[in-house]
């Protein structure tokens, strides 16, 4: 009986496995109506910030209360209609608050008719990120980060189309 009582703790063990940041997924909130979004915390989300290849990436930080986000949003749309088939990714990276998801940011994406992609970054640790993205970012919004591989330019402001495609196009 007690080597049972071992051998079942000794399975045990061996079967736990400790969760790396790698094997933890987001979480998916989906609003009545069906629309969803990807919830990352920073560890979960860092991958964005670190793609290898041949793509320009524009990510942008918003909120739905932040009225310069919400004003210089078309610039981002227009970016991504036009450079969505010439390598070029935008995100749309929300800082809204977790529990608005269902009732303010689905339904602003859904009104807006948000074609790049939008997921919400909830991590109350921004002190510990905020300086990973950049060094120069205060945590003010909006902000924005575009980079391709090892080449990246920091952005604390709003952008309007042309100075948006100014800024990506010295990627090209």
């Amino acid at each position: 009986m007690k080597h049972y009582f071992y051998i079942i703790l000794i399975l045990q063990l061996i079967s736990c496995k400790s969760e790396s940041s790698f094997d933890r997924k987001p979480i998916e909130v989906v609003s009545d109506d069906g629309v969803s979004i990807e919830v990352y915390d920073f560890e979960n989300f860092k991958p964005f910030l670190n793609q290898q290849n041949d793509i320009i990436y524009v990510i942008n930080f918003w909120a739905t209360w932040c009225k310069p986000c919400v004003e210089e949003l078309p610039a981002f749309i227009k970016l991504h209609e036009k450079y969505q088939n010439q390598n070029v990714k935008v995100l749309l990276v929300s800082l809204d608050f977790p529990t608005k998801i269902k009732d303010q940011l689905i339904p602003f994406i859904n009104i807006k008719k948000l074609e790049p992609e939008v997921i919400l970054l909830d991590d109350p640790n921004q002190n510990n990120w905020i300086p990973q993205i950049s060094e120069k970012w205060s945590g003010a919004i909006p902000a924005t980060l575009i980079y391709k591989n090892n080449k990246n330019e920091f952005y604390e402001q709003s952008f309007i189309f042309e100075t948006l495609e100014q800024a990506v196009l010295k990627f090209k």
